[in-house]
C-alpha cells in the first residue's frame, strides 16, 4: 500500500472521529441540562420514613444525572403547608410535591384514588393496579385537568386504626366521637356518627392531650411512636380500614414536566418507583420493633369489632354510590380500581392468605 495514501486515509478517519467527538459533546450537554426543582413534602422531617422517601427519590435523580438534575426537598410548612401542596404544584409555585393525594379530595374526590380509599387495595394490589392495571394512566388523565402528572413514590402498607382515649366496642360508641382522620375516610366515618376532624400531623398530639379530640389516626407504630400518641391516648386500634395500602404520589407540574428531556422524565419515573419500594421496605422493617415497644409501654392493642367494620364498609359503599352517580371523572378511575380489587382478592384468598395464616399460627406458637 502507498504510504502517503495510507496516511491520508487514516488521517481522514482521525479527523472524522475528532469531528464526531466535537459534535457529540454539545449533544450530551443538551440532553443533560442543569435543572433545579423544589419539592414540597406533605410531612415533617421528623418522620424520617415517610418524609425520607422524597429524599430517596431526589438522591436517585441527582445520581442518575451526575448532579445535573437537583431536586431540593422541603418539609411541610417550609414553603407551603400540607393542605396547600396540590394548589402550589398546579400553579407552579413549586415544581412538585411528595404527598398523599387524598389530602386534596376536597378539590375533587378523584384525588383520593391516587392514594387509596376505604376498604380498597392493599399495598401489593395498589402496585399491581398502578403499574400493570392501567392505574397510573387513568389517574394522569385526571391529573392533567389539574395541570399535573403523578407517579407512585411510596407506600405505608395497611395502617393502624388510630388512638383513642376510651375503648370503642360498639357502633354506638362512635356516636359524637371527635376523631382526627385524613383523606376521604372522614366522609365515610361521619355516616356512622363520628365527627371527623381535619388536623395536620404536627397538631394531633396537643389536640389529643387537651381533649379537643377523642381519638386520632396517623400512620402506624413507627411514626405514631415518634409523635408520642401513646402518651396521651391508651387504646390503639386496628386495622385502619380507610387506609389498606396508602400510596404516596410525586405530583409534578405538567408544564415543568413537559419541559424535561425524555431521559430526565424516565429517570423521574424510575426514581419514583425506587422510593415506592424503599418506603414500604422501611416500614416493614421498623414497625415490628416500634409495636413491641409501644406494647411494653402500656399501649392497649384492640381490634375493631366485626359490627363496626361492617357498618363502616356499608357506609363506604353508600358514599361511593353517591359519588359515582355525580362525578364522571371519579367513576372512570373508581370502576377500574374496584374491578382490580375484586379480581385480586379472588387470588389473594388462596395461596397468599393461607400461607400467611399458617405462618402466623407458627409465630404465635413460638416456632419462628
Amino acid at each position: 500500500m502507498d504510504r502517503r495514501s495510507f496516511i491520508k486515509k487514516t488521517g481522514a478517519v482521525g479527523a472524522g472521529a475528532a469531528a464526531a467527538t466535537a459534535l457529540a459533546a454539545p449533544a450530551i450537554a443538551q440532553s443533560m441540562p442543569k435543572i433545579t426543582w423544589r419539592c414540597t413534602s406533605g410531612f415533617p422531617k421528623a418522620l424520617d420514613t415517610i418524609y425520607g422517601a422524597a429524599e430517596v427519590f431526589a438522591e436517585a435523580v441527582n445520581g442518575a444525572t451526575d448532579g445535573n438534575f437537583n431536586i431540593q426537598v422541603f418539609a411541610a410548612g417550609e414553603i407551603v403547608g400540607t393542605l396547600e401542596a396540590a394548589d402550589a404544584v398546579k400553579s407552579g409555585t413549586v415544581e412538585m410535591a411528595h404527598t398523599a393525594s387524598y389530602y386534596y379530595s376536597g378539590i375533587d374526590p378523584t384525588y383520593a384514588l391516587g392514594t387509596g380509599i376505604p376498604f380498597g387495595l392493599n399495598a401489593r394490589m395498589t402496585n399491581g393496579w398502578m403499574y400493570e392495571g392501567g392505574g397510573i394512566d387513568l389517574l394522569n388523565e385526571f391529573y392533567a385537568t389539574q395541570n399535573m402528572i403523578a407517579f407512585p413514590a411510596g407506600n405505608t402498607g395497611a395502617q393502624m386504626g388510630g388512638w383513642f382515649r376510651k375503648e370503642i366496642n360498639t357502633v354506638e360508641d362512635l356516636q359524637g366521637l371527635k376523631f382526627r382522620i385524613g383523606g376521604w375516610g372522614g366522609r365515610i366515618i361521619a355516616k356512622v356518627g363520628v365527627v371527623p376532624q381535619g388536623i395536620p400531623g404536627g397538631d394531633i398530639y396537643p389536640a389529643l392531650e387537651k381533649g379537643a379530640i377523642d381519638g386520632a389516626e396517623f400512620v402506624g407504630p413507627y411514626d405514631d411512636q415518634k409523635l408520642g400518641f401513646n402518651k396521651v391516648a391508651q387504646y390503639y386500634y386496628y386495622p385502619g380500614w380507610w387506609e389498606g395500602g396508602v400510596c404516596l404520589q410525586n405530583m409534578i407540574n405538567l408544564d415543568k414536566w413537559n419541559e424535561l428531556p425524555a431521559s430526565y422524565q424516565q429517570i423521574v419515573k424510575n426514581a419514583s418507583a425506587l422510593a415506592n419500594s424503599v418506603m414500604m421496605a422501611r416500614y416493614d422493617t421498623l414497625n415490628p420493633t416500634a409495636l413491641k415497644e409501644l406494647a411494653a409501654s402500656g399501649t392497649q392493642l384492640r381490634p375493631f369489632s366485626q359490627p363496626i367494620l361492617e357498618a363502616c364498609f356499608d357506609a363506604a359503599n353508600e358514599v361511593y354510590a353517591e359519588e359515582t352517580a355525580k362525578n364522571p371523572a371519579f367513576k372512570k378511575v373508581f370502576d377500574s380500581y374496584m374491578a382490580y380489587r375484586k379480581e385480586d382478592y379472588l387470588w389473594f384468598q388462596l395461596s397468599e392468605y393461607n400461607f400467611d395464616t399458617f405462618m402466623m399460627l407458627q409465630q404465635r406458637a413460638g416456632k419462628l
